[in-house]
């Protein structure tokens, strides 16, 4: 009976463990937020220098060199990587890499939708496919850090100097928690709503100057919405990557952002962010390491996220996580650890830089609890 194994007493004091929309920064609060920008147009001087502003914060803490743009676009993460797609893919021939639910969308929307006959290399949950693989004649398309198994590329060392194609990261849970070899990426991708706790909504498009050479001198064969717009007169729209946004955008989701953004200046930047980031998933693998019954579902430590942490419960059905997660919720210990839907069934615990330690270390005698209850 649940009555007989003990309650534990100390309770994660924030138990946001969300893999997206995360948790919100240490110290956040809706008053804090900056206002004036809001009930104004986007295209006022308020709008569009608040605008620059967060582009300006973006690039300093990812330490983004000068030969990278950066576009604030509609459609969250999803928005950001299918605009790369329908605008730069048909000039050559595409290898998409999936290992993940959201890599498996690039290859259906390049397979289906876009009808490109991609050549596809996949590996199952918790693996990462033979990145040697590679032909880097072709663009290639995959998850930096795989949200939704736990599994991320160790580096950019696979990425070829000498490429022909193209490279597209999918980069949302990697940004702001990874030092990421930007020489080696022609277009990246991420939402505010992962490593920043921001709000979903809105995407981030990163094109390094090869990727901006695509646009400017190749047209694809099917017709492009008017979101996806990124070329004018056959040159690239440079107002976008000023904060000239293609639609309106929410200007009270980019003033979070900027609060977010603020927070990790102070922190030190992206120096700061990944040191808390590397902090949350040690305490994470130490909770593993010591229960026989947990494990890590990337099973090498060296492609394993150290945001997104995925794990197996030894036993356990859709069934058992469902409860498990629902137990721990209803105790406000933990929030949506229940692992993707269409991963194996399993926990998933954000690590990311807005999550505190202690609020990791706290969840060790919760998932024991959680665990003991069901057993």
């Amino acid at each position: 009976m649940m009555s007989e194994v003990p309650t534990p007493q100390l309770r994660p004091a924030r138990p946001y463990f969300s893999s997206g929309p995360c948790a919100k920064p240490p110290g956040w609060d809706a008053s804090k937020i900056a206002t004036e920008s809001l009930g104004r147009s986007h295209r006022a001087k308020i709008g569009k220098t608040r605008l620059a502003y967060c582009i300006d914060l973006m690039r300093e803490m990812l330490q983004l060199p000068d030969t990278h743009r950066i576009g604030i676009v509609p459609g969250s993460d999803t928005g950001a990587f299918e605009m790369a797609m329908w605008t730069m893919l048909g000039a050559r021939p595409v290898t998409t890499l999936a290992w993940e639910s959201f890599g498996e969308g690039w290859v259906t929307d390049a397979a289906k939708q876009l009808k490109l006959d991609p050549t596809v290399i996949r590996a199952d949950y918790g693996q990462l496919p033979d990145l040697n693989q590679v032909d880097w004649s072709n663009d290639v398309l995959f998850t930096w850090n795989g949200t939704t198994s736990g599994v991320r590329v160790p580096n950019g060392d696979w990425i070829a100097d000498d490429r022909e194609g193209l490279s597209f990261a999918d980069a949302t849970s990697a940004v702001f928690a990874y030092d990421l070899p930007w020489d080696k990426i022609d277009v990246a991708t991420f939402s505010w709503q992962k490593v920043l706790g921001g709000e979903g909504g809105h995407g981030v498009l990163i094109l390094g100057p090869r990727a901006v050479e695509r646009l400017e001198t190749y047209a694809p064969a099917w017709p492009l919405p008017k979101v996806f717009r990124l070329v004018s007169k056959g040159a690239l729209a440079e107002g976008v990557f000023k904060g000239e946004t293609i639609n309106t955008p929410s200007m009270l989701a980019v003033e979070d952002a900027i609060f977010a953004l603020e927070w990790a200046k102070s922190l030190g930047g992206l120096d700061g962010l990944k040191a808390r980031s590397d902090a949350n998933a040690a305490a994470l693998d130490k909770i593993v390491s010591e229960r026989d019954w947990l494990s890590h579902l990337a099973a090498d430590p060296a492609s394993r996220s150290k945001t997104s942490v995925c794990l197996s419960v030894a036993g356990a059905d859709e069934d058992f996580i469902k409860k498990f997660a629902g137990l721990l919720d209803a105790e406000d210990a933990a929030y949506d650890i229940a692992g993707y839907r269409d991963a194996p069934p399993g926990l998933r615990i954000w690590c990311g830089a807005t999550v505190d330690t202690a609020d990791i270390e706290a969840l060790g005698p919760w998932l024991d609890w959680a665990y003991a209850s069901l057993k």
